[in-house]
């Protein structure tokens, strides 16, 4: 009899799930499968960092990085949930909720340096240009990879720090890799770009007249990684948890950032040797955010004020 209730046991013990089972739906091997969109830029390495170093694997996460070609793209991939999280600049994240689009940041992405010479954005002029001073810079012809978005706003920026009136400026549109050449042959007076086009723009003569990111406000958060509604908040709490580990590691093991930026960039290794590395904290500077948001209110690139405090909890 004793014989025959432990083999019951054992028989509703596997019934009710205690044998080898499926996994669920969006679960790999016990961890929830997430799709992250993401820049594959210097502004991104935390992520990869990350992943590498198993913090999101502590956190049950089973990480797909899915390289895209910029915020829009990352926003509509969210929206559309294609991404359960994703990674995009201030400005395009404050203008998509006052499109109505239900994005909340979950952790900080990139922030300025904040360092005049040290920074990982800049505007660059030709060597024998009589541009001289961000102020100078008024009434030029500048270029920017997209039209009113956080070049345009932390470009005027500087202008206006120096003195000078933004309002006259023409930007044009150029992918970053562009840039340098369109400089070269006097399409633009000024072109503005990041990390590793800035190294490598000066590297070919060109003369820094503005950084532009460390104009615009002190430790200025760049991009943040966000979710929209559809993301349940057990998930959201676990990735953000292993996206600050990430930016924390990353923010204090710069080597190992240069490293693996091998890994998921084309940057030859003699560029990211010598490249201006942004900084990593792990809080938002929501201080920063609201002067983006602002800055692009008064320059029309937004049409109402933003709500920072939805946008960034």
């Amino acid at each position: 009899m004793r014989r025959a209730l432990i083999l019951l046991g054992a028989l509703l013990v596997t019934a009710c799930g205690g044998g080898t089972q499926s996994p669920a739906p969006g679960q790999a091997q016990g961890r929830t499968k997430v799709n992250a969109g993401v820049i594959a830029i210097v502004d991104t390495a935390p992520i990869h960092l990350g992943k590498a170093k198993g913090f999101f694997g502590e956190q049950n996460i089973d990480l797909t990085i899915t390289p895209v070609q910029g915020g829009a793209a990352s926003i509509s991939g969210a929206v559309s949930g294609q991404f359960q999280f994703a990674f995009a600049n201030t400005t395009s994240l404050l203008t998509a909720r006052q499109q109505g689009l239900d994005v909340k940041v979950v952790a900080n992405g990139v922030s300025s340096t904040g360092e005049q010479g040290k920074d990982f954005s800049a505007v660059l002029v030709k060597p024998d240009s009589p541009i001289r001073t961000a102020k100078d810079l008024a009434g030029k012809k500048i270029s920017v990879n997209q039209l009113k978005n956080i070049g345009d706003t932390t470009v005027r920026a500087s202008v206006r720090n120096a003195g000078g009136d933004p309002s006259g400026i023409e930007f044009v549109e150029l992918a970053f890799p562009d840039a340098p050449a369109a400089l070269q042959t006097d399409r633009v007076d000024a072109i503005w770009v990041v990390e590793p086009f800035v190294s490598q723009a000066i590297s070919q003569g060109a003369r820094p007249v503005a950084w532009n990111y460390a104009d615009a406000a002190p430790g200025l958060t760049v991009a943040m990684y966000f979710t929209t509604g559809r993301t349940d908040a057990d998930l959201t709490k676990r990735f953000a948890a292993a996206m600050n580990k990430s930016l924390e590691y990353a923010d204090t093991h710069p080597d190992e950032v240069r490293e693996v930026l091998k890994t998921y960039t084309k940057i030859a290794p003699e560029v990211i040797a010598k490249i201006h590395l942004p900084k990593w904290p792990v809080q938002v500077n929501r201080a920063s955010v609201q002067t983006v948001a602002d800055l692009a209110l008064a320059d029309g690139i937004l049409t109402q004020k933003a709500d920072v405090a939805a946008l960034v909890p």
